[in-house]
C-alpha cells in the first residue's frame, strides 16, 4: 500500500527541510547533548539543497535522480533513529530525532515505485 507519490514527496520536502532547520531552536533542543541542537539544522540545510537539485517538479536545478533523493532520505531517517542511542540523547532531544527518523523511514516505505521499480 504505497501511496506517497513523487509529487506528494516533492511538496513535503521544502517544509520538512525548513522545520529541520528551525524546530531545534524553537524547541530548545540540546539539553542532553549539544549535537541534538546542531545536527538537525545541518541536515535541514542539506535537505533543502537536495530538494533544489532533485529531478522532480519542484526541483529548481533537477540534476539528481529522484531515486537518489529517496536513498539519501532513508539514510537520514536511519541516522535520526540511531543518533539518540549512540549519543545518549534523552527527553525532548531523543523524542525529536526518533519521531523524525520514524516519519522519514515511514514516508520512504510508503513511497510509490517510479517506473515500476522498487523504491530505495
Amino acid at each position: 500500500m504505497r501511496f506517497v507519490t513523487k509529487t506528494i514527496h516533492a511538496w513535503l520536502d521544502y517544509p520538512v527541510a525548513l522545520a529541520l532547520i528551525a524546530l531545534p531552536f524553537l524547541l530548545g533542543l540540546g539539553a542532553s547533548h549539544p549535537l541534538a541542537l546542531a545536527v538537525s539544522p545541518i541536515v535541514g540545510v542539506a535537505a533543502l539543497f537536495l530538494t533544489v537539485f532533485t529531478d522532480h517538479h519542484l526541483g529548481i536545478v533537477r540534476l539528481l535522480p529522484y531515486r537518489l533523493h529517496l536513498a539519501v532520505d532513508l539514510v537520514v531517517g536511519v541516522l535520526f533513529l540511531i543518533l539518540p542511542l549512540v549519543l545518549g540523547f534523552t527527553g525532548l532531544d531523543a523524542a525529536f530525532y526518533l519521531l523524525n527518523g520514524a516519519a522519514v523511514v515511514a514516508v520512504i516505505g510508503l513511497s510509490k515505485p517510479e517506473d515500476g521499480r522498487a523504491t530505495a
